[in-house]
């Protein structure tokens, strides 16, 4: 079965002095397109917003065209629908009862097809207001195990719709390339014989944990670094002096680089234990219900959250695995074992089941149980369910078979008893 995958690259693009006002013209028009739009489609709350990119493109492409000097026709195109897929967005959020406002466009950010660029392995050539530009990429002198090594100079991705940006700071100018490939593997779509590795997002302590009792990460030790990182910024900041003005800015976003680095080696951690338990799904919980338990002041958590999540994804697709979401009410209450859900039950990280007795790491049982719901979700959607075709979550020491809707009547696969014991930290983070 084909399933396609997308790895986006950032790459800095060595453009000639003499065309970067080329491009920065070209943006300014670009961004012109997505305000006119954005301006024309935009009817809420009077009358229904134009979320259609060909009834606005039927309406205001012509004059789009003629008003930029004829600006490539494609990237009016782009622009156009730029515009009407975040007011589509913004419609979703209106519908769902969320504040939200007319979109503005005003960054450095140019959306390319092949049609408006040409892309090759080592230079791009971009369509601007003054012809073509061709950019030299900036490539690592040793590109393997980079990002560039690993899909932009590999033949077996092919490049797709990418975006060009500016960083005012360094004066460059960036390709995120988006580089598409076609993998032929099994996904199991359905859940015959399928087998769930549970994860349990944390905000404290470890970052996550599995459902086989492998503790990933340190969230204290990322938090206390992003901590640190703000704390030497905004010192940089009140000093004031040129010296330290330009150190903070030497220093940039070096903890976002950071972080992003550290939960990748996290979500690796994940995938491979998925490999190892031979998992067919992992099941994180809903990222939109999460940030409703989660108060302004842990924002960063939230982007922990989804920054681990997709690329545990990304690493995932590659190796045949689907990454799914469930509804996380009562993962932390709810007994693993017998089903029993007391607030009751749970007393920071240490979880005791006032019914069964069953005793473990909090987070550890909650990750069970994020589990068994996509175990269940599964087994539910079997055409069959009597045919002989299984649906099991991993544990430490064997699986469980989900057959029923309760949890006692779920079924060890082990001859070994499960250890309550709390789990072995993974070397990532400890």
């Amino acid at each position: 079965m084909a399933w396609e995958i997308t790895r986006t690259v950032r790459v800095r693009l060595d453009v000639p002095d003499d065309r970067k006002s080329d491009l920065h013209a070209t943006n300014s028009k670009f961004q012109y397109c997505a305000n006119h739009t954005a301006d024309w489609a935009w009817r809420y709350p009077n009358e229904d917003c134009v979320t259609s990119k060909s009834e606005a493109e039927a309406a205001i492409y012509d004059d789009l065209r003629e008003e930029t000097d004829y600006l490539h026709a494609n990237l009016v195109q782009k622009a156009i629908k730029r515009a009407t897929d975040d007011i589509s967005n913004c419609v979703d959020r209106l519908a769902d009862g969320e504040n939200t406002s007319k979109p503005e466009y005003d960054t450095f950010s140019i959306v390319y097809d092949k049609r408006a660029a040409t892309y090759y392995r080592d230079k791009v050539s971009l369509a601007t207001i003054n012809g073509r530009v061709e950019c030299a990429y900036d490539l690592p002198d040793n590109p393997d195990d980079t990002p560039h090594g690993e899909y932009l100079l590999n033949d077996d991705y092919d490049f797709a719709t990418s975006t060009v940006h500016y960083d005012s700071e360094s004066d460059e100018f960036y390709l995120h390339a988006a580089m598409e490939r076609e993998l032929d593997v099994a996904r199991p779509e359905k859940a015959e014989h399928s087998r769930v590795l549970g994860v349990d997002c944390n905000v404290d302590d470890h970052i996550a944990v599995t459902s086989t009792g492998r503790f990933v990460g340190n969230a204290d030790y990322l938090n206390h670094n992003r901590r640190e990182f703000e704390k030497r910024r905004a010192s940089l900041q009140q000093t004031g002096t040129p010296r330290a003005h330009l150190t903070y800015h030497r220093i940039g976003d070096r903890f976002g680089r950071w972080s992003e680095d550290y939960l990748h080696r996290c979500s690796k951690a994940v995938v491979e234990e998925a490999n190892q338990q031979n998992c067919s799904h992992i099941a994180f919980e809903d990222l939109e219900q999460i940030r409703d338990r989660i108060s302004d002041g842990k924002k960063f958590q939230q982007w922990a959250f989804r920054e681990l999540q997709q690329q545990t994804k990304h690493k995932a697709e590659l190796a045949g695995i689907v990454v799914e979401t469930v509804e996380p009410s009562y993962t932390s209450q709810q007994c693993s074992k017998c089903g029993t859900t007391l607030d009751e039950n749970r007393d920071e990280q240490h979880f005791a089941c006032l019914d069964c007795s069953y005793t473990a790491n909090a987070d550890y049982n909650a990750a069970k149980n994020i589990a068994r719901k996509l175990a269940l979700k599964l087994q539910r959607g079997q055409k069959s369910p009597a045919g002989g075709a299984f649906c099991q979550y991993a544990l430490k020491s064997g699986v469980m078979t989900v057959n029923a809707t309760e949890v006692a009547s779920d079924q060890y696969v082990s001859a070994e008893r499960e250890s309550t014991d709390k789990p072995t930290a993974s070397a990532v983070g400890s």
